[in-house]
């Protein structure tokens, strides 16, 4: 999401900054951008397609690449089905425009039902809030900052993230005026982070008991009489239900599970349902856990109780240039939840993929619709998904796969492996009887 200011002479970089003149980032910089040196200069990055046959690794030109593949992907949908292929889109995808449209366009023409992405793995939880809660998967509020006088941060560090879902630019800049103004930071992780660093109060919670505290503060705000909807009312349902269940969580029983004083949790609780304006916000470490979105979606009922949803200084719905929330509208793309399930352990499926954590499972299982080939777009599933080791396994001794896929290292200390950098390069396990399945890729 940064805007960069790269120096460059010929094909060496010079510098990498952050670009003052961004509208967007405002001159904001993270780790990712200032590494991009190091990732366009090893002298380990794949720069163009490798045919595996054994244990050692050919150069071919991009057309034989791209047609070898596409023949091998027909050849396995034509002997197993079309769901016997499988697609997994990384991250970097939604912030490449080519990927974003053709990689569309190639779900759509292998026709599989076997998809997954970086989402089971990141930010699903608040999109299945939104989609029960709201009504539509992409309906997200984001924090109204410039305006609001207390923050409660849950698993996010938006100081070196630029915001990440917040999309708020300069993001440090508000944060300090917050504070300036006389508004509240406080920030709930068990690390003390960068965010929490500058916070008025860091609450280094116990990992994976954001469910439990959140809990507790919604006993506190209804047990105190500060649960004020206000105009929401009339559109909420199951409040008591809600309220009945947090009375069974008070700070007394959940602080030692969570590491925190019970007169901490009160005292939070009653500073933000009683401050002007607040929001809450959590991010990808209240979404990686068991109950991570139970998590998120406490999180949405705490800004509604209070009444700081869609209000000035709270939570507010957005109103971008491209409204995707429109556009699903558009094209009957709300999202859904639990249509189907997962062919080994009936895991449900959301928005027409599988969690990434079933990947490998689908691949070792027989039986109708086994996954014996595999199309990874922008992403490296072996490292950044659940049980990467028993994937590398499943993925190595599986029938031939097809894995488009980066054009670098992740680790120079660890396996060669495959992670965009934008530009796709192919690189295909000959399984023709010379394939040498189970042989360590030097780029997977």
């Amino acid at each position: 999401m940064c805007g960069l200011a790269i120096e460059v002479d010929g094909d060496r970089i010079l510098s990498i900054r952050g670009d003052d003149e961004d509208v967007f980032s405002h001159g904001h910089i993270c780790p990712k951008a200032v590494a991009l040196k190091d990732l366009h200069e090893d002298p380990d990055r794949l720069r163009r397609p490798l045919l595996r046959r054994g244990s050692d690794w050919e150069e071919i030109g991009w057309d034989a690449a791209l047609d070898l593949a596409a023949e091998r992907l027909l050849d396995v949908q034509r002997a197993h089905g079309r769901h016997a292929v499988a697609v997994y889109q990384g991250n970097p995808t939604v912030h490449n425009y080519g990927a974003i449209l053709y990689g569309q366009m190639l779900l759509r023409a292998l026709r599989t039902r076997s998809r997954f992405s970086a989402t089971s793995v990141d930010q699903l939880p608040h999109m299945l809030a939104s989609l029960l809660m709201f009504g539509h998967q992409l309906l997200l509020p984001v924090p109204d900052i410039d305006r609001s006088s207390f923050l409660l941060v849950l698993g996010a560090n938006p100081l070196v993230s630029n915001g990440s879902l917040l999309t708020a630019p300069g993001i440090e800049r508000r944060l300090r005026a917050l504070r300036a103004r006389g508004g509240r930071l406080v920030v709930v992780d068990p690390r003390r982070t960068e965010t929490a660093a500058i916070a008025d109060t860091h609450l280094a919670i116990r990992p994976g008991t954001d469910a439990l505290f959140l809990l507790a503060l919604l006993a506190v705000v209804f047990e105190a009489g500060l649960a004020r909807p206000g105009r929401l009312q009339p559109m909420l349902s199951g409040l008591d239900e809600v309220a009945a269940a947090a009375r069974e969580f008070p700070p007394e029983r959940v602080a030692a599970a969570t590491g925190l004083r019970a007169e901490e949790i009160r005292t939070l609780a009653h500073a933000f349902a009683e401050a002007p304006s607040a929001v809450a916000y959590g991010r990808v470490g209240v979404s990686t856990q068991e109950l991570g979105g139970v998590c998120q979606w406490l999180i949405y009922v705490l800004n509604i109780v209070t009444g700081n949803l869609d209000r000035a200084g709270g939570t507010m719905f957005t109103r971008p240039a491209v409204d995707l929330v429109a556009l699903g509208d558009r094209i009957g793309q709300r999202g859904h939840f639990g249509k189907g399930h997962s062919r080994v352990r009936g895991l449900p499926e959301f928005g027409g993929e599988w969690p990434a954590a079933v990947l490998a499972e689908e691949m070792e299982t027989a039986g109708p619709d086994q996954i014996r080939a595999f199309v990874s777009l922008a992403g490296n599933p072996v490292l950044s998904t659940p049980n990467g080791a028993r994937l590398e396994r499943s993925s190595s001794t599986s029938s031939p796969c097809a894995t488009p896929c980066a054009t670098r290292r992740r680790s120079s200390r660890r396996r060669r492996t495959g992670a965009r950098t934008g530009r796709s390069s192919t690189a295909w396990r000959d399984g023709s009887g010379r394939g040498g399945a189970g042989k360590r890729s030097p780029h997977r």
